[in-house]
């Protein structure tokens, strides 16, 4: 599990594919590969990966193919810049949400507006999700959480970013119609899910026609 906070973009130092697989390795800070082991998992631009090899400050990753579908694994490119943070442990701060590294899919930027040291973004998604996307709710892109604001009927949704995020991100240097792998509040996810399901149910039984012999 990881708070969606990101600690820094990093760089792509090795990179491979094969048929079934993407290959690469990411050369860390010395704070974030301070006991780093094999097995760790590590949110790599919010996709949750586990650690295959470690050497000193490089750690290397493995990405099946599906991972590389559903997320912006699949563009990875040597020299690219990935946010990265290290799993939540007992006892650290948690300053987002919940995060888990599922990433459902991507969301396309639509529109990317500066209002001087604030930067808004606005993300188009399958109309599907919008039913777990709510205003002021969390959702995490690229695993950073982040608060969801002006959400709209047409599959849009706006976020809006502070200098720091932006810092250790990489939000400031994305443009239209560059896209973002996208983790729903799992929170919301099962709230919704739950009601949907016990509506249904409620609704999906007979009606019981009332026997008029019977005494009220």
């Amino acid at each position: 599990m990881y708070s969606g906070i990101t600690r820094g973009v990093f760089g792509v130092v090795e990179l491979s594919r094969d048929p079934g697989a993407l290959h690469f390795t990411i050369e860390l800070s010395d704070t974030l590969a301070s006991g780093l082991e094999v097995g760790a998992s590590v949110s790599i631009d919010g996709v949750c990966l586990t650690a295959v090899r470690v050497q000193g400050r490089r750690a290397s990753f493995d990405a099946i193919a599906e991972t590389c579908r559903l997320t912006t694994l699949g563009e990875l490119a040597l020299g690219r810049r990935v946010s990265v943070e290290r799993s939540a442990k007992h006892g650290d701060e948690l300053g987002g949400h919940d995060v888990y590294g599922h990433v459902i899919g991507t969301g396309e930027i639509l529109a990317h507006e500066a209002h001087g040291a604030q930067l808004d973004l606005t993300l188009g998604v399958p109309k599907a999700w919008l039913k777990y996307i709510l205003h002021k709710g969390f959702i995490a892109l690229d695993g950073s959480s982040l608060t969801v604001d002006d959400v709209r009927p047409a599959g849009s949704f706006k976020v809006h970013l502070i200098p720091e995020t932006l810092r250790v991100t990489n939000f400031a240097s994305k443009r239209a119609g560059q896209r973002v792998n996208v983790e729903l509040d799992p929170r919301t996810v099962a709230i919704v899910d739950t009601v949907e399901r016990v509506l249904a149910e409620r609704y999906a039984q007979p009606q019981r026609t009332p026997n008029p012999e019977e005494s009220p």
